[in-house]
């Protein structure tokens, strides 16, 4: 039996199928037809002789071959990117593209500062950003989806390497007409579990606050139920609680036409550690490297 060499392109079809579970919306990640995207994984299917999909009506199901064949193709498509990252390596730093994946409680705070600097310094650069929780970005890092992320440690990220930018210190948010009148900085002991109002779960920024805090009650009792930093900020300005807030946030101005106050948490931990991270082994090490002194400089 001859076995024809499958094509990066059908390749990145399975993967974009597998990814979003649906014709469609893998033929528009992929920027091609349905058609198009439907023709390729047959003729993948057909080269290698196997059924890698099980087409119905209403569902698309990988064969546990197919399933194979997709962590494999991961691996394949990433050594590709490696390939032309190792070109763009050996040209002038920090130009052509970086795509790179940002968790929600960054993004809106700390890119607005550094961005402008950086296309103003760095003008050959086009730096591409997706907005993701910490989980998601680190899967689209191994995947290959992004080429570094920006999160906030700790955190697995599995076989990578990061430099820390910045320590970003946890603040306890509360109405400014809280009776209790909290001293000018609040210990843990003293933060109301039942009124904790956190960020719902896939946001490390709640097991960040938690661990600080260092009491195993609040998991189980503060309430979980924030998409965003703003949605919080809106309920306990609203007297629905307090919650904690990062510094980068509330130097953004998060807590601006609010009565909210906000005040550091007095812990062991009361900081998160800011870091760009990006795969170990990566020929374009040295580029994060010098990209995570302009974000450190921003």
């Amino acid at each position: 039996m001859t076995i024809h060499l499958p094509t990066l392109r059908q390749l990145q079809y399975l993967v974009a199928l597998h990814e979003h579970g649906h014709f469609g919306r893998a033929a528009d990640a992929c920027a091609v037809s349905q058609s198009t995207l439907s023709a390729g994984l047959r003729d993948l299917e057909t080269a290698l002789d196997v059924t890698l999909v099980e087409r119905t009506r209403r569902s698309t199901r990988f064969t546990p071959l197919g399933e194979k064949i997709v962590a494999k193709a991961h691996r394949v498509l990433r050594e590709a990117e490696e390939l032309s990252d190792l070109v763009q390596a050996s040209g002038k730093p920090l130009t052509g593209e970086i795509r790179m994946s940002v968790i929600p409680t960054i993004a809106p705070f700390l890119l607005p500062r550094m961005l402008p600097r950086l296309r103003k310094e760095r003008p050959d650069l086009k730096l591409f950003l997706r907005e993701e929780t910490s989980a998601d970005a680190i899967e689209s890092l191994h995947h290959g989806r992004a080429d570094c992320v920006l999160l906030a440690l700790p955190f697995p990220t599995g076989e990578s390497e990061q430099e820390i930018i910045e320590l970003d210190a946890l603040y306890v948010a509360f109405p400014a007409d809280d009776p209790r009148d909290p001293p000018a900085e609040i210990k843990p002991e003293l933060i109301d579990e039942a009124r904790l109002l956190l960020l719902e779960d896939g946001h490390c920024l709640k097991d960040h606050a938690l661990a600080a805090c260092n009491r195993p009650e609040m998991r189980a009792n503060a309430t979980m139920i924030g998409t965003s930093l703003h949605t919080l900020v809106q309920m306990v300005d609203n007297g629905l609680g307090v919650t904690m807030l990062p510094e980068m946030a509330i130097d953004a101005g998060i807590l601006n036409g609010t009565k909210v106050v906000a005040r550091p948490l007095k812990s062991d931990s009361p900081n998160r550690e800011i870091a760009l991270v990006w795969r170990k082994g990566s020929p374009r090490a040295e580029e994060f490297h010098l990209l995570a002194e302009e974000l450190r400089a921003g």
